[in-house]
């Protein structure tokens, strides 16, 4: 996984449980080429609680689930545009007609909306039209 993160396993668990370190927030900022408010609107987080959690040094462990998510589908997204960066950025920041005009980044609200860009990504790789 991209950032360093481990793919799956304990150690990923137990990283998210703890809360992922605030600092991830900058690389991730840098990967998707984003402003950190896009980052903190798509999972969820007003910027008070963005605040809060810089002063602490840690996202909690919803955010830091959603944070996991991003990443996991932005690495989608560069698979299915063959690593490149900017297409998968486009992709992720524009209305996208398969999950009914909606961002693929703003869909980390709940795990069926995440599934289903996840979903999406499956069938535009294996050619399907949707």
């Amino acid at each position: 996984m991209t950032l360093g993160l481990p793919s799956r396993g304990t150690m990923l668990h137990d990283l998210v449980r703890e809360g992922l370190p605030f600092e991830y927030l900058a690389r991730i900022t840098c990967l998707l080429q984003v402003p950190r408010g896009i980052i903190s609107k798509s999972i969820y987080m007003s910027p008070t609680t963005l605040a809060r959690r810089a002063k602490a040094g840690r996202f909690d462990t919803v955010e830091s689930d959603r944070l996991v998510a991003l990443v996991t589908l932005f690495d989608e997204a560069l698979s299915l545009f063959e690593n490149d960066t900017t297409a998968a950025t486009e992709w992720m920041s524009s209305p996208v007609r398969g999950l009914g005009s909606k961002r693929p980044v703003d869909m980390l609200g709940t795990r069926v909306e995440t599934k289903a860009v996840f979903d999406l990504i499956g069938q535009l790789e294996k050619g399907v039209l949707v």
